[in-house]
């Protein structure tokens, strides 16, 4: 694999934006994305073909001299192993079938082409991401992703609540990358390198050793790094963005949610592991993945937006992911990762398909009675149900029973907040179930089913949530990073249970009731209100924000008066000594008056020199009178 093959897999469609950027006609710009994505699928197969038989501390680089500073340079490249050969596979192959999807999804779209830009400007920010072998170039790339994030959460600008949307994640997320550009800094400070592999002399190779505010170096760069990361993939705190997001079209949460944006922070995790394991601080990731995971969980009991059920999921099995990752490495937490992007991806769109079947319907009490008219979303979107609620022998249930294997065997507190997450997963996912599929309809349109171009990646997706987990689980823990643990039999028990009995639970809380907000059980204030995450943030950092604004403007207010009056002062000492001092005192009294004085006495002097000689015979008597005078009164 060359440098110049790996780098055509994210500059392909990159290259599509900025064409369909150009382009007017949608279906047009649909063909060119979807080109360009098949073929960087194409290369990005051939990549993970070569990187999967690699050995896990093995990295083939491509570094190209970029800038150099004094003596020191700074080299933009890739890296290819087989921790981003896999997600090359993963992010190219759903993001293609997210891109056909949306082909179906969006015809009707005057914007489309502009649609298809930002998907494939999207894109191409992700795969550079994954592909970067210096942290540098990874968040050039991050950066990338955030706008096109933006811009695609906020497609519909025209709503006053996707526009609000688009601010919202883009301005969260900002914070947790100020925190990684900090993190940047700090390991080029302390390193000199921002480059991750270079045959032994890269940032992940050596790791920076020292102390800073008296904790050790690694410490403070990954905690900076892993700030990223909870901006990026929705943590706690800075996990309000991530449901709002569903304001933007289904395709754009289905590649939010699954594949790649959300995937970026776990995967900044993964690939600088090395520095949270000299730091120590994997157990902070494992804690706020577990507190994640359950409050999300928790949270997505109480919503009736079909999306949002599905974004708090999103947020909770990211947490899931951190989990896997803080208590047994990268081969647990990124086979979760995978396994996670093909069912949610294929949820997603099970949910775009279900909206559109019901006339641009959400809210899952106004539907009901979709398995009848909806037959192939209905059966997909059960099979990625399952696969979620990691019901045995699915994709789900492998990742998962690995990450609570992990997690029994290093930190049992977590195993057990995993578990209730888990447990949790399978009652709201199956109250959703009841909610949207049997029954009679509630809307108020008759539902139909949506067009193949939307039905045939469901079910391409719906074959690999079910059977990825277990046809992938071996060779996924051989060729990455990390030992997988023992199963011990409490955590075969539990993870089948907290599955089978979630399922049961939630079909005896709602089977067979009448079902709206009103007989709802689980309709309690907090889990509808999202445990007031945002009027939190309202009352505390919003008003405290207000105030900071106030007292900036009454203090900008402040310094331009007293730079006013700083001005006036000179403008007055000034004229005080250019009138006073220079024209009057200088000019008048000193050096023009005293050339006037000298003037007027040449002028005086020099009178008489006329050059008349009556005049001067006048003067010579005149002189010689005054002389006789004066000779006659001494004597």
């Amino acid at each position: 694999m060359t440098t110049t093959t790996l780098a055509l897999i994210p500059l392909l469609p990159l290259l599509a934006a900025v064409l369909t950027y150009m382009l007017k006609d949608g279906r047009r710009a649909a063909g060119v994305a979807i080109a360009a994505m098949l073929a960087s699928c194409g290369l990005a197969l051939a990549a993970f073909n070569e990187a999967w038989g690699m050995a896990a501390d093995v990295h083939t680089t491509f570094n190209i001299p970029w800038l150099t500073v004094g003596d020191t340079a700074i080299p933009l490249g890739f890296v290819l192993d087989p921790l981003n050969g896999a997600m090359l596979a993963m992010v190219t192959f759903i993001g293609l079938l997210i891109f056909i999807y949306s082909s179906g999804y969006m015809k009707d779209d005057q914007r489309m082409a502009r649609f298809f830009c930002y998907l494939s400007l999207f894109a191409a920010g992700m795969l550079g991401l994954v592909l970067a072998n210096s942290l540098l170039l990874l968040f050039m790339c991050w950066e990338i992703v955030g706008v096109a994030s933006y811009l695609l959460i906020s497609f519909w600008f025209h709503k006053p609540e996707a526009a609000a949307a688009g601010k919202k994640a883009f301005i969260i997320t900002r914070i947790g990358d100020m925190g990684f550009l900090i993190g940047i800094l700090l390991a080029f400070k302390m390193t000199g390198t921002l480059t991750l592999y270079d045959d032994g002399k890269g940032l992940l190779e050596t790791l920076p050793t020292g102390m800073i505010w008296g904790v050790e170096v690694a410490a403070v760069i990954s905690l900076l790094l892993f700030m990223g990361a909870v901006g990026k993939s929705g943590q706690l705190p800075l996990h309000v963005w991530l449901p709002d997001a569903m304001e933007g079209p289904t395709p754009v949460s289905a590649l939010i949610h699954a594949a790649t944006m959300v995937a970026a922070g776990v995967f900044l995790v993964a690939r600088t592991i090395p520095l949270f394991e000299a730091g120590g601080t994997l157990p902070v990731v494992a804690w706020v993945g577990a507190i994640t995971a359950l409050v999300a969980a928790f949270i997505a009991l109480g919503q009736y937006d079909l999306k949002r059920i599905l974004a708090y999921s999103t947020v909770s099995q990211l947490g899931l992911m951190m989990v896997g990752l803080g208590v047994a490495g990268v081969s647990v937490g990124m086979f979760h990762l995978l396994t996670h992007a093909f069912f949610k991806a294929l949820l997603f769109l099970g949910a775009g398909s279900i909206i559109h079947g019901c006339h641009e319907e959400q809210d899952i009490r106004k539907m009901g009675g979709l398995a009848k008219p909806m037959p192939v979303t209905t059966i997909a979107y059960l099979c990625g149900t399952l696969a979620l609620v990691a019901f045995p022998f699915t994709s789900g249930f492998f990742s998962k029973d690995e990450i609570l294997a992990g997690a029994w065997a290093t930190n049992q507190p977590v195993f057990w907040i995993a578990a209730a997450a888990s447990l949790l997963t399978a009652v709201y996912m199956t109250r959703q179930c009841i909610y949207v599929f049997p029954g009679t309809h509630r809307g108020v349109h008759t539902p139909h089913e949506s067009p193949r171009i939307m039905t045939v990646p469901l079910v391409i997706l719906a074959l690999f949530a079910l059977g990825l987990g277990g046809l992938v689980k071996d060779s996924v823990l051989a060729n990455l990073p990390g030992e997988a643990a023992q199963h011990e039999t409490i955590v075969i028990v539990v993870s089948i249970a907290v599955a089978l009995g979630g399922i049961a639970l939630g079909w005896l809380i709602y089977r067979g009731r009448a079902l709206g907000q009103e007989n709802d059980p689980l309709a309690v204030t907090p889990l509808e209100r999202k445990l007031w995450f945002d009027e939190l943030y309202a009352a505390t950092v919003g008003r405290l924000w207000s105030l900071a604004i106030i007292i900036a403007e009454q203090l900008n207010e402040l310094l331009h008066f007293i730079r006013d009056l700083l001005v006036t002062l000179a403008n007055k000492i000034g004229t005080g000594f250019a009138v006073g001092g220079d024209r009057k005192l200088i000019d008048k009294l000193a050096f023009d008056g005293m050339c006037n004085q000298l003037r007027s006495a040449g002028h005086a002097v020099t009178r008489p020199q006329n050059g008349f000689l009556p005049g001067y015979l006048r003067l010579i008597a005149v002189g010689a009178v005054a002389l006789g005078v004066l000779v006659f009164w001494i004597k």
